[in-house]
């Protein structure tokens, strides 16, 4: 079993900045890969950003050039900044960690209005 904490979310201006954090615990011997979805009001759960135990990621081409996802292995935990947000950023960000099994977060809220 794995524990995931999320923090970061909030709400931020349009051009603005967010960093998203999300530590594992648990049986993390097990994690392969590390990420975020999103998930916006009457959408579906989507991809924003992956990485993979080797350190390849993988990008929602919505987000490229914005965000950057980074993982610290000694601390179990991944990181998703976020820059130059846009409204339709809007959404519940969800940590996601796969393995033999797949785990999520609670969800954090972010939201981007002015």
């Amino acid at each position: 079993q794995v524990q995931l904490v999320e923090s970061g979310g909030g709400l931020v201006q349009p051009g603005g900045s967010l960093r998203l954090s999300c530590s594992a615990s648990g049986s993390i011997f097990s994690i392969n890969s590390m990420g975020w979805y999103r998930q916006a009001p009457g959408k579906q759960r989507e991809l924003v950003a992956l990485i993979r135990l080797g350190g390849r990621t993988n990008y929602a081409d919505s987000v490229k050039g914005r965000f950057t996802i980074s993982r610290d292995n000694a601390k179990n935990t991944v990181y998703l900044q976020m820059n130059s947000l846009k409204p339709e950023d809007t959404a519940v960000y969800y940590c996601y960690v796969g393995g033999p099994r797949n785990f999520w977060g609670q969800g954090t809220q972010v939201t981007v209005s002015s």
